[in-house]
């Protein structure tokens, strides 16, 4: 498909922050011409008011801007306010925000003393049991209708109370009638959305925050994309945007999979508030969303603008850019296969389109002007394999959120054939990066990919080291994506988009899933390890480490 001017950026070949409608949370205000705010999210059990407060406090002197806390019950979203009450006390003024799942009781409560509610449009007002269903439009406008009676009293509470609300959809949780009518995709998760803006919209009601969550970085990236693209066509105001990649994981990976998916919008020039959700205490978060957003803070000042150009590339939905395949010594490039070239040699490239090798830029450019400058590569570099080569200098953790963004960003348009890091690290942590990227990505697999939740109160058990237990007996599966989840909230949907799915079901217990199907229900928490190896190994996709 040929666009030759997106209509979620005024140019893909120049940096623009958008230009968003302020939004006041509290005493911060996000959108507009604001800097772009960091937040994160407690993980102690709400109701236990002292554990809560004192993680909150601990996120706020990391430098959390905004503090998120699970209301599941109103009884959760009563302890909320007794949390605020003693964060006044000492004065601390930081915005609380209650996350609502599946209670528009607590939802209501919640509105009586935090200064945002973050509501799930999946969840909110539906229940997700995966049935197939034909809507016709009259189906659907009751629906919508019933929806409304459920959704309304909270807009007018929230307008009455000068409360800030967040419609967040997550791929893992969007409702039967959605997935029946646009099926799980960006579209449905943008229409999600927008149905819960347009029932605002109708009361006047317009503190409003919008999110599109995912775990797949690809499937984030186009949904942000297309919600700003959908909100244009409609005349919606440019309401400000939370970025966040769902269940990133832990470690240097969740660190990557987040800096893909975040790094890549804000380089669009899109976001207002962000939040890195690794499985890790919250207070490690908070750090890598300040590093990852702070040139941008700045406005890029340095980077520069290139000449607009046409693109043979659909920015709402992933297709690769078709290249020859190329032979170096042996290894293959091009024709559909994307490989790590730390240091490639020189007579590898060409200066023109008509010569044969991979094309790339006659010398490594900034990071900030790498995506828009690779961009313009691809345009006029005619079938030749792209090569993506880009120099970062700075600490580890700087090289990663750069490297991450800017290769990230380019693999997930389909855009790039091998790539290469200039850093100053040691070529096993160079090597091992790029593969992290490339993975991330989407576009090659070469270990176990792991997608668990980031916790919170809802949890049922300790995220970190059940991650890292399970982690530590299958991380030799190739290709083998496996989902541990806390709770049911996102469980059964990002169930769909991986093999094996290890959550949450009960205090205790837990459900083993093989795709969005349960297969175990209940198996103790004792015994949900050795479960889920033995439920691997009779679904096939099991090798023993020394095979490998």
């Amino acid at each position: 498909m040929l666009l030759t001017a997106p209509s979620y950026c005024p140019s893909r070949f120049v940096y623009q922050r958008r230009k968003s409608r302020e939004v006041q949370i509290g005493t911060v205000a996000v959108g507009g011409t604001q800097p772009i705010r960091v937040q994160s999210m407690t993980t102690t059990r709400t109701q236990d008011v002292e554990s809560t407060l004192a993680q909150t406090i601990r996120l706020v002197e990391a430098g959390c801007e905004i503090v998120r806390i699970t209301a599941p019950t109103t009884s959760d979203a009563k302890a909320i306010g007794e949390i605020k009450r003693r964060l006044r006390a000492i004065g601390l003024e930081v915005p609380l925000v209650a996350d609502i799942h599946f209670s528009p009781a607590a939802a209501m409560e919640a509105a009586e003393h935090v200064e945002k509610v973050r509501v799930n449009p999946g969840n909110f007002a539906d229940q997700k049991f995966f049935r197939v269903r034909e809507y016709t439009d009259e189906d659907y406008a009751a629906e919508i209708t019933r929806i409304e009676e459920r959704f309304a009293p909270l807009v007018l509470k929230c307008k009455s109370r000068g409360v800030a609300m967040r419609i967040g959809s997550n791929h893992g949780s969007l409702s039967d009638r959605i997935m029946n009518r646009h099926g799980d995709t960006p579209a449905g998760m943008v229409e999600s959305a927008l149905e819960f803006v347009r029932i605002a919209r109708k009361h006047d009601y317009h503190d409003i925050v919008l999110s599109m969550k995912a775990s797949n970085p690809k499937v984030m990236i186009q949904a942000y994309r297309l919600l700003v693209a959908r909100m244009d066509e409609e005349g919606i105001d440019p309401y400000p945007l939370h970025l966040g990649v769902t269940e990133a994981g832990l470690g240097e990976d969740g660190r990557i999979k987040s800096a893909v998916g975040i790094g890549a919008l804000l380089d669009d020039g899109l976001g207002d508030t962000v939040r890195v959700s690794l499985t890790e205490e919250p207070e490690a978060e908070v750090p890598v969303a300040q590093r990852l957003v702070a040139p941008y803070n700045d406005g890029l000042r340095f980077a520069r603008s290139l000449s607009d150009g046409d693109e043979r590339l659909d920015p709402y939905s992933y297709a690769r850019r078709m290249a020859a395949a190329v032979d170096l010594a042996g290894l293959t490039v091009g024709g559909g296969e994307t490989v790590a070239l730390l240091d490639p040699p020189e007579e590898a490239f060409t200066g023109t389109p008509d010569q044969a090798g991979l094309a790339t830029l006659a010398e490594p450019v900034p990071w900030y002007d790498a995506v828009r400058a690779y961009r313009a590569l691809a345009n006029a570099a005619g079938d030749r394999p792209l090569h993506l080569q880009i120099a970062v200098d700075g600490d580890e953790l700087e090289v990663l959120l750069r490297a991450s963004t800017v290769l990230g960003s380019l693999l997930c348009d389909g855009l790039g054939d091998s790539v290469g890091l200039t850093a100053p690290l040691p070529d096993d942590d160079r090597s091992r990066l790029l593969f992290g990227i490339l993975q991330a990505a989407g576009v090659r697999i070469t270990k176990t990919e792991f997608v668990s939740c980031p916790s919170c109160g809802r949890t049922l058990f300790d995220l970190q080291s059940t991650t890292e237990r399970i982690a530590s007996r299958t991380n030799h599966l190739k290709g083998v994506k496996i989902a541990i989840m806390g709770c049911v909230v996102n469980g059964p949907g990002e169930m769909a988009d991986a093999d094996f799915g290890y959550v949450g079901g009960s205090p205790g217990h837990v459900n083993l899933y093989v795709g969005k199907e349960v297969v175990e229900k209940g198996v103790p928490e004792a015994e949900a390890d050795a479960r889920l190896v033995d439920l691997i190994r009779r679904k096939g996709k099991w090798q023993d480490p020394a095979t490998l």
